[in-house]
């Protein structure tokens, strides 16, 4: 089960960093989103990935789950949605400013300009 969740953190850590790099906002978006989840998940792995394990520490309880990174995930969770929503409207505010959705602002130059443009 380990190896499920540490091959699923880094599957999401790679496919958030490639999409960051991409030059439009909205995959940069989708980018970051993926990189909190993935910090999400390594954050509730490092709590014990037991099944049935009360999350309490006792005396007599062999086995337990550390109730830390749960409540770190949960305001992780709260503060990684109000980030994102804060991050579409300054992604869609600059679309709507300067009807161009690149993340670097620089002029499209993959298109020829006739002689009489400038």
């Amino acid at each position: 089960m380990e190896l499920l969740v540490a091959s699923a953190i880094g599957i999401m850590t790679a496919a958030g960093l490639y999409l960051v790099l991409r030059l439009r906002t909205f995959p940069v978006i989708l980018g970051m989103s993926l990189l909190t989840y993935a910090v999400n998940v390594f954050l509730f792995a490092s709590g014990r990935l037991t099944i049935g394990a009360p999350p309490i520490l006792r005396d007599d309880v062999t086995a337990y789950t550390d109730p830390l990174p749960q409540a770190l995930v949960l305001t992780a969770i709260v503060i990684s949605f109000g980030m994102t929503a804060v991050v579409v409207m300054i992604g869609l505010g600059a679309f709507l400013g300067s009807n161009d959705d690149h993340v670097d602002d620089q002029p499209d130059t993959s298109t020829p300009k006739s002689e009489g443009q400038t």
